[in-house]
């Protein structure tokens, strides 16, 4: 491919999803946009990824066809190699299970350009199956709260982004429907989301999030496809996901940003919540225990707190509650 700028660099990384590769490069090669290159990324896979990327990397578009010799073992490590070699305005991280509506870059672009200081533009899922069937499974949990917005967009200021939305939990849960502008990305000083196995992109959102403001796009235009096994199902089963919340969550309320005692208290009582119910090793669950503790100086009182604030919830409309948070 010349050497000439483009304005989005599209990132496909893969770790054997060979049965999934072409519908997600012919999704991206389908888009009505046409100013963008694509970076191409295999973990080291030991399907038939390799001779299926091969097959496009004679196609004009593609920049870059990287294939490791030896596995990661952390998908985010692959984030940071394709931005690395990226030469685009903006970046869209087009995971190699998903797929997309041929309007997505189109319309994540036009929001992107019509809101210069936007960091990123986040657009709704489908789900899907490893079939390709649609799910009734809804991520986004819109309200009318999103679509009474004029032209199904909301502008958000990033601080209140994480306050009222990324403090309680991963809204942007599925990187395929976002596409970020990288001289926000450049702006980041503290890159640690890259050596996390589970929760990296959730901190890398938070980071995003602070570089400016935030677009969220109230149409479904990306295809999110579910496993019955994945990266996330193991983290959850070890453990090891629930820890990597904790220390996300503790570095949000290391921020200078005023998030009172009472969303903290609910926060706190959510991640004890979470592992009292983990069908984890008794070991790990001691050890969540005290690493909740050590954060957040959380007890069981903080658990049975946040359980009555929820019943009381159901009986007092105003009474704070995560969903009501959202923005």
């Amino acid at each position: 491919m010349e050497n000439h700028p483009v304005e989005v660099s599209i990132i496909i990384p893969n770790y054997n999803y060979a049965r999934f590769l072409q519908q997600r490069i012919e999704s991206v090669l389908a888009q009505t946009y046409t100013d963008y290159e694509i970076i191409l990324l295999d973990d080291a896979s030991t399907d038939d990824s390799v001779s299926i990327l091969n097959h496009y990397k004679t196609n004009s578009r593609v920049a870059h066809l990287e294939i490791n010799s030896v596995n990661t073992g952390s998908p985010f490590a692959q984030w940071q190699k394709g931005i690395s070699l990226s030469r685009g305005k903006y970046i869209w991280i087009a995971e190699s299970d998903d797929a997309a509506d041929s309007s997505f870059l189109e319309k994540a672009v036009s929001a992107l350009n019509q809101y210069p200081y936007a960091s990123f533009c986040f657009l709704g899922s489908h789900c899907i199956d490893e079939k390709g069937n649609e799910l009734s499974t809804d991520f986004d949990r819109w309200t009318s709260k999103q679509l009474r917005r004029p032209h199904n967009i909301g502008v958000f200021d990033g601080e209140d982004y994480i306050k009222h939305n990324l403090y309680w939990r991963n809204y942007i849960y599925n990187a395929s429907g976002v596409v970020f502008r990288k001289q926000c990305f450049e702006r980041i000083k503290d890159l640690s989301c890259f050596s996390m196995r589970y929760s990296g992109d959730w901190l890398f959102w938070i980071e995003m999030a602070r570089q400016g403001v935030v677009v969220e796009l109230y149409e479904k235009l990306n295809l999110f496809r579910l496993h019955s096994t994945s990266t996330t199902v193991e983290g959850n089963a070890s453990g090891n996901a629930i820890l990597e919340d904790i220390q996300v969550v503790h570095y949000v309320e290391s921020f200078s940003y005023p998030i009172g005692s009472y969303k903290r208290l609910m926060r706190h009582g959510m991640l004890y919540k979470n592992i009292k119910r983990a069908t984890v090793d008794p070991k790990m669950r001691l050890l969540l225990f005290e690493k909740l503790k050590g954060c957040f100086g959380t007890s069981v009182w903080t658990y049975r707190w946040e359980r009555v604030n929820k019943y009381m919830s159901f009986l007092n409309p105003w009474q704070p509650t995560r969903d009501r948070d959202r923005l």
